[in-house]
């Protein structure tokens, strides 16, 4: 991969440091449906890697513009957790330390980019149905109240 650090991708020597933001407009939440491992084909909060020089900030409204077609003004961190995949053998495939931001929404228009299969505008009735990443729902329910499913648990307890 031209231009990727040796710490990027699979069977990496180093964490890769990644961002993602949490963007809400009119009671909807900004996702994407995962192009790529890890993850791929869940619906998480868009992001990817933070690049040499930049910020968290620059990182987070550069991807999610690449991902998205979204415009964000990129805020402070709201939530931080790692990613670490391991093959048969044990040995790391993928680790990430991500770190999603808050976002305030500015523009542009929605369309799928970059590394994702589909970008939408998911409200919290509409994520209880759709195969979100773990870190993702727990974190847009612990903070923000968005799509908690607790009420609502079909086994009784």
């Amino acid at each position: 991969m031209s231009g990727q650090p040796s710490s990027a991708g699979r069977y990496p020597q180093a964490p890769c440091v990644a961002v993602g933001a949490i963007v809400f407009k009119d009671e909807h939440v900004l996702l994407v449906r995962r192009g790529k491992a890890p993850s791929r084909g869940q619906w998480a909060i868009p992001g990817g890697s933070v690049a040499l020089g930049e910020t968290l900030q620059q990182a987070a409204e550069r991807e999610i513009f690449e991902e998205t077609g979204i415009r964000i003004a990129a805020g402070e961190p709201a939530y931080t957790f790692d990613v670490v995949d391991r093959d048969n053998r044990g040995q790391v495939r993928y680790h990430y330390v991500i770190i999603d931001l808050d976002a305030v929404h500015q523009g542009g228009e929605l369309r799928a980019g970059d590394d994702a299969l589909e970008a939408r505008w998911v409200s919290a009735p509409d994520l209880v149905g759709l195969d979100v990443s773990p870190p993702t729902r727990q974190l847009l329910c612990d903070r923000y109240h968005f799509g908690c499913t607790c009420e609502a648990d079909e086994s009784g307890s």
